[in-house]
């Protein structure tokens, strides 16, 4: 998936626009320009912050943006990532154009990426794979020309997959780890391998991910002689404050609070087995 934030150029004259992968549209805010099929039959269309539209693979279009104030974000879908949300159908996956798009769940997946950008994409690709994946799923399922619906599945994954994927992200922790790594671990196709693990273990792959980097996290963070920098890296966080920013809003209280906590308790434990 690609994440940009675009502000147009000013352009008096009608020109061409050709866009050749599907992407969806976010406004950040409120702006108009003047937009059509053919030339010689362009219109105004005003979007308010946090409005979308959906243009297509090789759509075509003729744009003026002449005193154009519009900011705004363009998520780009993988023709891999749609395939997928089809599980696996061959061909292209073609979406219709959606000129105005009013859509609960795309508006607040579209959202989270922004604010995925805004703070400088902390969180790592296996988020936005997932989200990704996400928005394939929600685009194929209500936008697609043709397509296969999802098929429902049961159960979820087997205890030997489970055990793999436990084993894989241990091994790989510290690394930048991909919804796709992760399937190809167990031999699963990314979009089955996202519901199949939901199904088995309540989480997302990218939850499960940072609940085991933030378990790794505690057990090093006991000893009294780890620095909380060495710690984050070890653990597979972007920076130091990234790390302390996750751990003080899944635990309660900032690392080096944890650690003398777990120190303190230590403390008392061995002062009341020698008092005893």
């Amino acid at each position: 998936m690609r994440v940009e934030l675009n502000v147009p150029a000013s352009v008096t004259e009608p020109r061409m626009w050709v866009q050749h992968q599907p992407v969806l549209f976010m406004a950040l805010r409120t702006g108009s320009a003047e937009i059509g099929l053919r030339r010689s039959e362009m219109m105004r269309l005003t979007f308010g912050a946090g409005e979308m539209c959906l243009v297509p693979r090789h759509a075509e279009t003729w744009l003026r943006t002449h005193d154009f104030r519009y900011l705004y974000l363009s998520v780009d879908i993988s023709d891999t990532a749609l395939t997928a949300a089809c599980d696996g159908t061959r061909g292209d996956v073609e979406l219709r154009r959606v000129g105005k798009l009013v859509d609960a769940r795309l508006g607040a997946l579209a959202a989270a990426v922004n604010a995925e950008r805004v703070a400088g994409f902390p969180s790592g690709r296996l988020f936005l794979d997932s989200v990704e994946q996400a928005l394939a799923v929600a685009l194929v399922n209500g936008y697609a020309v043709r397509h296969r619906s999802v098929q429902t599945h049961r159960g979820g994954l087997g205890s030997a997959r489970l055990r793999r994927i436990k084993e894989f992200v241990d091994a790989k922790i510290e690394d930048e780890l991909t919804l796709c790594e992760m399937a190809q671990a167990v031999e699963l196709s990314a979009a089955y391998f996202s519901r199949m693990f939901r199904k088995s273990t309540g989480e997302t792959p990218h939850q499960f991910l940072l609940r085991q980097r933030l378990e790794r996290a505690k057990m090093m963070l006991r000893s009294a002689d780890a620095r909380v920098l060495d710690v984050a890296v070890a653990c597979g966080f972007k920076s130091q404050q990234h790390f302390a920013q996750v751990f003080r809003r899944v635990c309660g209280v900032c690392p080096t609070e944890y650690r003398q906590e777990f120190l303190d308790d230590e403390m008392t434990d061995a002062r009341e087995l020698v008092n005893s």
